[in-house]
């Protein structure tokens, strides 16, 4: 069953941020993961909620997201992410074959 880390990302230092997204990168690439989106424009529709940036990728088990998270490469990203973003992510497990829409 496919799954999906979801971030909502508020940075705090652009330019040190910069050197995180390079590092991420990488281990995403490394990993495999299909980026979804990475930091489009965000529309609230409703409730509280202001994201500022939002991150989605996809992995094709749970188990996948996890050891991107806890790999060296992604360590190392957070590493350079450290004092320059407040980071919030959770890994959701996915459909493998989304039905069709409700009414």
């Amino acid at each position: 069953m496919s799954a999906y880390i979801i971030a909502d990302v508020d940075v705090t230092d652009p330019e040190q941020y910069e050197d995180y997204k390079r590092w991420s990168t990488h281990a995403i690439q490394t990993h495999g993961a299909q980026v979804l989106v990475r930091g489009g424009a965000v529309t609230v529709l409703e409730g509280d909620w202001q994201p500022s940036r939002i991150v989605v990728l996809r992995f094709p088990t749970v188990q996948a997201a996890q050891t991107f998270y806890d790999s060296p490469e992604y360590r190392r990203a957070r590493q350079a992410r450290a004092g320059a973003a407040v980071m919030r992510m959770i890994a959701v497990e996915g459909l493998d074959q989304p039905g069709p829409p409700h009414p």
